[in-house]
C-alpha cells in the first residue's frame, strides 16, 4: 500500500525527468550523425577538388626533326600520351578522362610555366604556334588521338616549315584534352624543345656525308698503293 503511494507520487516528477534525458540523449546522438555526414562529405568534395590529372608524353622525341618526316619517339618508336594523377604519377586507366580526346599541337620552344611546370589554360592556348601568312598548317597528318584506358599512340604527323622564324627558333609538341575530361582540368603536356630543320638540308647533309666517306675510302686505297 505504501509502495503504491509512493510510486504514484514519484511518476508525475519521473515521467517528465525521464523524456527530458531521453529527449537529449537521441538529440546528441543525432547530431553526431549528422556531424559526421558532413565531415565524410566533405572529404570526399575536397578529395575530388583536389585530384589533379595531366597529360604527358611518355618517349621523347627523335632528334633531329626535318620538315616533312614523321615525327617519331626515340627508337623509331611511336609516340605515346598518357593521362596520369600528378600526385601519385599513376596512369588514370578508368573513369571518363581515361577515354578522352586529345590534340597535338606546336608550342613556342621557349614556354615553359612557372618554377613548379605550372600554367593556366590561356598561358597555353597563347604559346600554340600558327602557320606563317599563306603558309600551310604548320603540322600536318592526324593530329587528334583518343585515350584507351589512359594512353592514346599519336599517328602520322609532320612539320611543313622550319622553326628558324619563331622568337626562339625552336618547337614544342603539346597536347591537350579537347574532349571527354568529365568537366575536369585536366593539364596540358609539352616535349622538350627541339629544332625542325628544313627537309632539303637533311639531304645536303647525307650527301655531304656520302662524299666526305668516298673521299676518305679513296684516300686510304691510295695510302695502301691502289690506283
Amino acid at each position: 500500500m505504501k509502495l503504491q503511494s509512493v510510486q504514484h507520487l514519484l511518476e508525475p516528477v519521473l515521467e517528465p525527468l525521464i523524456r527530458r534525458v531521453v529527449k537529449e540523449e537521441v538529440e546528441l546522438a543525432l547530431r553526431k550523425h549528422l556531424n559526421n555526414m558532413k565531415r565524410n562529405g566533405g572529404k570526399e568534395v575536397n578529395s575530388s577538388e583536389s585530384r589533379s590529372l595531366q597529360l604527358q608524353f611518355l618517349n621523347n622525341l627523335s632528334l633531329p626533326v626535318f620538315t616533312g618526316a614523321r615525327i617519331e619517339a626515340e627508337d623509331c618508336s611511336t609516340i605515346k600520351v598518357a593521362i596520369v594523377d600528378a600526385l601519385t604519377g599513376q596512369i588514370v586507366t578508368s573513369g571518363p578522362e581515361s577515354s578522352a580526346k586529345v590534340e597535338v599541337v606546336v608550342l613556342e620552344g621557349d614556354f615553359d610555366g612557372d618554377e613548379e611546370d605550372n600554367w593556366a589554360v590561356e598561358e597555353f592556348n597563347n604559346n600554340i604556334v600558327k602557320e606563317r601568312e599563306g603558309k600551310k598548317p604548320l603540322l600536318t597528318g592526324d593530329a587528334f588521338l583518343t585515350l584507351t584506358e589512359g594512353i592514346g599512340l599519336v599517328g602520322e604527323i609532320s612539320f611543313t616549315d622550319n622553326s628558324s622564324w619563331t622568337r626562339c627558333r625552336r618547337f614544342r609538341l603539346g597536347a591537350r584534352v579537347v574532349d571527354g575530361s568529365g568537366g575536369t582540368r585536366v593539364r596540358e603536356a609539352k616535349t622538350e624543345s627541339f629544332i625542325v630543320r628544313d627537309h632539303r638540308g637533311e639531304c645536303k647533309n647525307l650527301i655531304t656525308s656520302i662524299f666526305d666517306e668516298h673521299v676518305s675510302i679513296r684516300e686510304n686505297w691510295q695510302r695502301w698503293g691502289f690506283p
